[in-house]
């Protein structure tokens, strides 16, 4: 059965793209710990972010360089910070989360936001992309 992620991927579930390649998708954490969130994702379904094969796990790093430094343009914060927890859904994925401090890391505590307020995000984070 294909994981929740493959599902977005496909175009079954919704979800508000920033971008998308051959090997990887990215979107919008639709429960935000901070404005700007974004989840980078494989295609492939692997469940284990280390049990990906080396192209893809460098890979992985580079699709994401772009999209955390439209993060930061838009959101103005301090850093983008990555963080791999891979607990959630059994898809391998990586957080992009905005920083101005530690505490903005807290995935204990999201954020509720409504669709408009994603589509808008994900709009300017595409529009912000080289």
């Amino acid at each position: 059965m294909p994981t929740l992620f493959s599902r977005i991927v496909s175009g079954e579930i919704p979800s508000h793209k920033i971008a998308e390649d051959d090997n990887f998708y990215a979107f919008l954490d639709i429960t935000p710990v901070q404005h700007g969130h974004t989840l980078v994702i494989p295609k492939q379904e692997i469940d284990y972010l280390f049990d990906m094969p080396d192209d893809l796990l460098g890979g992985i790093t580079v699709f994401a360089r772009p999209i955390a430094h439209a993060i930061r343009k838009v959101t103005g914060c301090t850093k983008v910070g990555v963080a791999v927890v891979g607990l959630e859904v059994p898809h391998a994925h990586v957080h992009l989360v905005p920083l101005n401090g530690i505490a903005d890391m807290d995935f204990t505590k999201k954020k509720q936001v409504t669709q408009d307020e994603l589509a808008a995000m994900a709009e300017k984070i595409r529009n912000a992309l080289p």
